[in-house]
C-alpha cells in the first residue's frame, strides 16, 4: 500500500503535462517508411560556415573546457546586443539584461519559474505552442486560455478579461507557432500596454523573427518606449540559423529579474555549452546573403505549399500566414484529429502534427510544417496530404 502511495504522489505532478507530440509522431514515421514528414518545425539548411570557423577557436582555449558564467559569454553576449539594437531595435540599457539560454524554451522555463509562485496563472492564446502550456503546468502553475479570431489573430480585449488577481504574464509569439500568422503592431502594442497597466509580464517569443514573407515586418514587443520593465523577449538560434541541435537561445528580461533568471539557470544548466556559444558567436558574423538566400528559397517551398492547398476548399479552412513555416488547416470532419494523423502517416505516408497538442479540442485541426523540406519533397509531401485528405474525408 506504502509503495502505491509513493508512486502516485512521485507521479502527480508530471500527469498533468501532456506528453510531447513529436515523438509519437516520429514513432509511427519509423514504422512506416518512405513517408515525408509535415511534422517537425525545423530548417533543412545548416549552420553558417562562419559557425563552424568558430570552433577551433574555442579549442585553443583549455580554460573553454571548464564552467564559464551563467548568463553567457561575453563576446556572444556584445554580438547579441549588437543584434537586438539592428534588427529589433531593442537597446540594451540599465533596466534590462541579455541571459544565453540552451535554446528558448528554457529561456520560457527559466521566466515562468522566476515569475510565479505555484498556483499563478499565465495566459496563453490559443492555438498554443505546446513547450509553454507544458512548462506552465510543470511549473506548478495555470494556463488560461484565450482564443484567437477566425484569422488566429490577438483579441486585445478578450486577453485584458482573462486577468485575475493572479495572472503573472500574458505570451504572445509573433511569427507564431503553429499557425504561421504575424501579430500586427498595433496588436502586439494593445496586449504590451495591457501588461503594464496591469502590472504584468509580456513574454514574447520570437524565435521565428526572421520568417517574414510579402513585405511583412517583424515587431518586437521589447522595442516599445518604456517597455523594458516588464517585456521579456526570447529568441532562438536552432531556426534561422540551422542550430536545432546546437541548443543556444537567448532573452532580455528586465534587470530586476536577473538574480533569479540565475538561480534557475545556475541550478539546471550552471552555463550554457561554451563549444555552443561559440559557433553562435561565429553564426551571428554570417553574411547577409546567408540568411536572405535560406528564406527565400523557404519562401518558394512556401508558394508551392499555397498553390496545393487551395484545391482542399472547402474541405478545410487554411487561415493565411505571411510568418514562420507553417499552415493551420481546420478540416472539415468529425474524425478525431490524431486519428485523422495516423491514417495519414499509414494510409498515405504523409505526417503532420495534430491541432489537439496545440490546445484546439473543438473541431479538428492540423499543423503543417514546411520548413524542413526541399522543394520537390515539400511538392510530393503536399501533393500526398491533399490527396489523403480529399480520400480519408470524403470516404
Amino acid at each position: 500500500m506504502n509503495q502505491v502511495i509513493i508512486r502516485q504522489n512521485l507521479t502527480s505532478r508530471m500527469e498533468a503535462v501532456q506528453s510531447p507530440i513529436i515523438p509519437v509522431v516520429s514513432e509511427l514515421i519509423k514504422n512506416n517508411p518512405g513517408t515525408i514528414s509535415l511534422g517537425q518545425g525545423v530548417v533543412a539548411y545548416a549552420p553558417p560556415p562562419e559557425a563552424i570557423e568558430y570552433l577551433p577557436k574555442f579549442l585553443a582555449e583549455p580554460k573553454n573546457h571548464l564552467y564559464k558564467t551563467v548568463e553567457g559569454i561575453p563576446p556572444l553576449l556584445t554580438a547579441i546586443t549588437e543584434k537586438l539594437q539592428t534588427f529589433n531595435n531593442i537597446e540594451i540599457n540599465t533596466n534590462n539584461s541579455i541571459v544565453v539560454t540552451a535554446g528558448s524554451n528554457m529561456g520560457f522555463l527559466n521566466a515562468i519559474l522566476a515569475i510565479t509562485n505555484i498556483g499563478d496563472e499565465i495566459i496563453l492564446n490559443t492555438p498554443y505552442y505546446f513547450n509553454h502550456e507544458m512548462a506552465i503546468t510543470m511549473a506548478g502553475c495555470h494556463p488560461v486560455l484565450v482564443e484567437t479570431d477566425e484569422n488566429y489573430q490577438l483579441r486585445p480585449d478578450a486577453i485584458a478579461q482573462a486577468i485575475t488577481p493572479k495572472t503573472k504574464a500574458i505570451v504572445t509569439i509573433s511569427p507564431n507557432n503553429p499557425t504561421g500568422v504575424v501579430y500586427s503592431q498595433a496588436a502586439l502594442q494593445a496586449v504590451n500596454q495591457i501588461c503594464r497597466d496591469r502590472g504584468i509580464y509580456h513574454i514574447s517569443d520570437e524565435a521565428y523573427e526572421y520568417f517574414t514573407y510579402n513585405g511583412v515586418k517583424h515587431t518586437s514587443p521589447g522595442a516599445f518606449p518604456n517597455s523594458s520593465e516588464y517585456t521579456i523577449s526570447l529568441y532562438s538560434l536552432s531556426k534561422a540559423y540551422g542550430f536545432a541541435s546546437w541548443r543556444i537561445g537567448y532573452m532580455v528580461i528586465p534587470k530586476h529579474l536577473l538574480v533569479a533568471v540565475k538561480k534557475v539557470q545556475d541550478t539546471n544548466l550552471i552555463c550554457p555549452p561554451v563549444v555552443s556559444q561559440y559557433a553562435a558567436l561565429g553564426a551571428l558574423q554570417a553574411k547577409p546573403e546567408y540568411l536572405r538566400n535560406n528564406i527565400a528559397a523557404i519562401a518558394q517551398v512556401r508558394e508551392l505549399v499555397i498553390d496545393s492547398l487551395q484545391s482542399l476548399e472547402g474541405l478545410c479552412k487554411i487561415a493565411a500566414a505571411d510568418g514562420a513555416f507553417y499552415f493551420f488547416l481546420k478540416v472539415n470532419t468529425e474524425i478525431e484529429p490524431f486519428e485523422l494523423v495516423k491514417r495519414l502517416i499509414q494510409q498515405h505516408q504523409v505526417a503532420v502534427i495534430p491541432g489537439t497538442t496545440f490546445g484546439m479540442h473543438q473541431g479538428c485541426y492540423l499543423r503543417v510544417a514546411y520548413g524542413a523540406l526541399q522543394k520537390q519533397t515539400a511538392k510530393e509531401g503536399i501533393e500526398r496530404l491533399v490527396r489523403g485528405l480529399k480520400k480519408i474525408v470524403n470516404s
